[in-house]
C-alpha cells in the first residue's frame, strides 16, 4: 500500500474505503465484460456481424486493459481484489453482458454491448465526479477509461442507428488514454 498516498485521498475529504469499494466493483465489471465480450464477439456471423466484430474485439481488450490498469489503483489504497473468482464476479458494479438467449438479428447483441458500455460511462462518471480536485491519481486514471467507454458507446450507438458521434475507429492502437498506466 502506498500509505502517503491513502493519508492525503482521506485529507482531501474522500471516503478511501468506499472509493476502493467503487474501485474494485469497477474492475470486477472490466473483467467480467472482458470474458462475456468475448462470447458475443464469437457470435457476431454473417456480413452484419463480421463488419462489428473488430470493433467489439477493441472494445473487449480496453475493457482487460482497463482491469489492469485499476489493479494497481486499487492496492495502492489500501485495498484487493475478491480470493474468489465468483465472488468478485457478483460484485461487479455493471451487470453481466450475458450472450442474449434469443438472437434474431446482430441488433441485439449490439445492444448488450451499448448498455455495457453506458453502464461504464456512468460509472466513471460518478468516480471523475467524486475525485475531481481531491485525488488526482484516481481521477486521472478514471478520466482516460471513461474517455475509451464514451469512445465505445459512441462505435455501438452508431451501429444502432441512434446518429453520428463523430468518433471513428482507431487503427493499430489500443488503449491510447489508458496505456500511460499499463507502462
Amino acid at each position: 500500500m502506498a500509505r502517503v498516498a491513502r493519508e492525503m485521498v482521506e485529507k482531501a475529504g474522500i471516503n478511501v474505503d468506499q472509493l476502493v469499494e467503487l474501485l474494485v466493483k469497477n474492475a470486477a465489471a472490466e473483467l467480467t465484460t472482458y470474458y462475456y465480450y468475448t462470447i458475443l464477439r464469437c457470435n457476431l456471423i454473417g456480413l452484419d456481424g463480421e463488419t462489428i466484430k473488430e470493433i467489439a474485439e477493441v472494445a473487449r481488450i480496453e475493457d482487460r486493459n482497463h482491469f489492469e490498469a485499476l489493479v494497481p489503483r486499487i492496492y495502492e489504497l489500501g485495498g484487493s481484489l475478491p480470493k474468489d473468482m465468483k465472488a468478485f464476479h457478483d460484485i461487479s458494479g455493471c451487470p453481466p453482458a450475458y450472450l442474449p438467449a434469443k438472437i434474431e438479428t446482430v441488433e441485439d447483441i449490439l445492444k448488450v454491448l451499448v448498455e455495457a458500455e453506458r453502464c461504464a460511462v456512468r460509472q466513471y462518471t460518478y468516480i471523475c465526479n467524486l475525485t475531481a480536485g481531491k485525488d488526482h491519481r484516481t481521477y486521472d486514471l478514471a478520466l482516460s477509461i471513461l474517455h475509451e467507454e464514451i469512445e465505445h458507446e459512441s462505435w455501438f450507438s452508431e451501429f444502432l442507428g441512434e446518429g453520428p458521434s463523430g468518433h471513428f475507429m482507431r487503427r493499430g492502437e489500443t488503449s491510447p488514454f489508458v496505456s500511460k498506466f499499463l507502462k
